[in-house]
């Protein structure tokens, strides 16, 4: 059963709920990586991976949700720009190679 904080006695009570909270955001984050999949798959250009208006909606909502849970929104903003770097350059590989083999 979770600890809340304060209920964590040890060092080894900490580490064990963050191993938990880890385990669960890979998780989240693998479930996201299917609706990227799924996305590059919807696409056609390579230039369609990057959608601006799309990621400053999904950093204004996630800066907004960090506030609201007491989380400082620059951090969250730090982690998703970094996350949604990645899927972008993800995507745009996809969307090259599936160009690339079209033209085979």
């Amino acid at each position: 059963m979770p600890r809340l904080p304060a209920d964590c006695e040890t060092m080894d009570h900490v580490r064990a709920e963050i191993d938990r909270l880890d385990d669960a955001l890979v998780d989240l984050i693998a479930e996201r990586f299917t609706y990227v999949e799924r996305a590059w798959q919807l696409k056609t250009q390579p230039r369609d991976a990057t959608v601006p208006w799309r990621i400053q909606q999904v950093i204004d909502r996630v800066r907004r949700r960090a506030a609201e849970r007491d989380l400082p929104p620059d951090l969250a903003e730090a982690l998703w720009r970094q996350m949604i770097g990645w899927f972008v350059q993800y995507e745009e590989e996809k969307l090259s190679q599936r160009q690339d083999d079209e033209k085979l």
